[in-house]
């Protein structure tokens, strides 16, 4: 019993078979190149001169955003926290879990490019001739002809770079809103420092105060101030001490742990790192969105939708499917897998779905709406990034010179009070001087923390919007996805 082809009647294993699968393997490659739907172009920016140089004069000369900025601050505290950010915080878990799930879709994608293998074993006796055995491995592949698994592969790999890319900014902001905050936890104890300060020595002046007034030198209306001052002082302690503790509570967060985890490491006040007195070098436009992961990943989305206009193009035309089946089949299972119990199948199918040619436009339509979508959010991007650049450098500019005023300030209400209490002590002047003075000295001093955090904030501010130095940190991701990229 000699096994026949059932769609030709030739024998199984006749040349006709194999000359059939030749030119269709033949007609399938010279067809490859045919893809329809638009070809990707990278958008370009908008043109703009360069940044306005908003910096205050610097003696050195500015730097390039550092590799790593937050070393620049030299303290060990926030380089720890920062290392236990990087592997802990659960936003950053989150969105490398994203970039997983897409790294694994883009593996699914360059497998459906590949023949689809089926194998199947079956036994029965409900023939009338007895039992009926067969076993076959099959395969199906769709044959590509006008690029809809290809343009679904170019989409999925964007779709991953544009995952990788959204890691990367989620490491920015994450780190980023770490160093703001840490800044701000110093500059808050640096405040409950100075009014726990004053509030003692508003203390004493008041029992100097009520002393004096028993005494009969003193007036009870100077009493009387003298303890509203002191009381208003006290008063502003626990809303200070809350505060540290709201910040030292979101520090142990962004590092992944429980809120109250931090506080006894971080309740020991210390004084601000010192910012860096070398200026930043904002670099030129161009430079920044090469940099920026949000532009990157905004423009990868963009050519997402861009591939995805041609797999509904791709609907218009037939789908074509070469399958193929080998196997055996006999009465009896000692039979199977002799020479004459062979079966041999090849065929050619066309889906004939093209032909609801309105859904199909309905579809490019929706594509085509979607990359306009991705086309605007990518400027929007672009220009969000400019915009944040400009302001933060601006910021930075202004609290250097904010700054400066406020350290003269408190430079000068502390020699105020000095020579104040010098003057009350030689009867020069009367007791609701030295208060006032210290009142504006408490003011001053606590100003110029305020001064000291604003400024370090709008450092680090400065440096993540230049994305600057991220690359130790954030490229392991997309530098994979490039490596797929290249071997395809």
């Amino acid at each position: 019993m000699s096994s026949h082809d059932p769609a030709t009647g030739a024998p199984a294993g006749a040349p006709v078979q194999s000359g059939r699968l030749c030119i269709a393997c033949i007609l399938s490659s010279l067809l490859a190149a045919c893809t329809v739907g638009p070809d990707y172009v990278r958008p370009s920016p908008p043109h703009v001169p360069g940044f306005v140089r908003q910096e205050a004069a610097q003696d050195n000369a500015p730097q390039p955003a550092d590799e790593a900025f937050w070393r620049s601050f030299g303290d060990p505290i926030l380089e720890r926290l920062v290392g236990a950010a990087l592997l802990h915080n659960h936003d950053l878990r989150i969105a490398l879990a994203n970039y997983r799930q897409a790294d694994a879709l883009l593996g699914q994608a360059r497998l459906e490019r590949l023949p689809t293998l089926t194998a199947n074993v079956e036994a029965s006796d409900a023939s009338p001739d007895g039992s009926n055995y067969q076993a076959g491995l099959g395969a199906i592949w769709e044959l590509d002809f006008f690029g809809r698994m290809r343009r679904a592969m170019e989409a999925q790999r964007a779709e991953a770079e544009a995952s990788a890319a959204d890691l990367a900014a989620m490491q920015v902001v994450v780190v980023g809103e770490l160093a703001r905050t840490y800044f701000e936890l110093r500059g808050l104890q640096e405040q409950l420092r100075i009014a726990r300060v004053s509030a003692h020595n508003q203390l004493r002046t008041q029992q100097l105060l009520e002393v004096r007034h028993q005494a009969g030198v003193g007036s009870g209306f100077d009493v009387d101030r003298g303890r509203a001052q002191m009381e208003s002082i006290y008063a502003r302690l626990p809303a200070l001490e809350a505060e540290v503790a709201f910040a030292a509570h979101r520090v142990a967060v962004l590092t992944g742990l429980p809120p109250g985890s931090l506080i006894e490491e971080l309740e020991s006040a210390s004084e601000l790192p010192a910012v860096p007195a070398q200026g930043i070098d904002a670099g030129m436009p161009g430079d920044l969105l090469r940099r920026r992961p949000d532009v990157t990943a905004a423009e990868r989305r963009l050519a997402a939708a861009t591939a995805r206009i041609g797999i509904a193009t791709a609907d218009l035309f037939p789908r074509f499917t070469l399958s193929g089946l080998i196997g055996t089949q006999a009465m009896d299972a000692g039979a199977l897998f002799r020479r004459d119990s062979e079966t041999r199948l090849l065929a050619l199918g066309i889906d004939g779905a093209f032909l609801n040619v309105g859904r199909t436009r309905a579809r490019i339509a929706a594509a085509d709406a979607s990359a306009a979508v991705h086309l605007a959010a990518y400027e929007r991007a672009v220009l969000g990034a400019l915009e944040e650049t400009e302001n933060a450098l601006i910021r930075v500019s202004r609290s250097e010179r904010e700054l400066s005023h406020l350290q003269h300030a408190a430079d000068a209400s502390a020699r105020a009070v000095a020579v104040a209490r010098a003057r009350l002590d030689g009867g020069a002047i009367d007791l609701l001087e030295v208060l006032d003075a210290e009142r504006v000295n408490l003011q001053s001093q606590e100003a110029h923390a305020q001064g000291l955090m604003r400024h370090a904030q709008a450092r680090v501010l400065l440096y993540r919007t230049l994305a600057g130095g991220w690359s130790n940190v954030t490229t392991r991701v997309p530098e994979r996805v490039s490596q797929q990229m290249k071997e395809e």
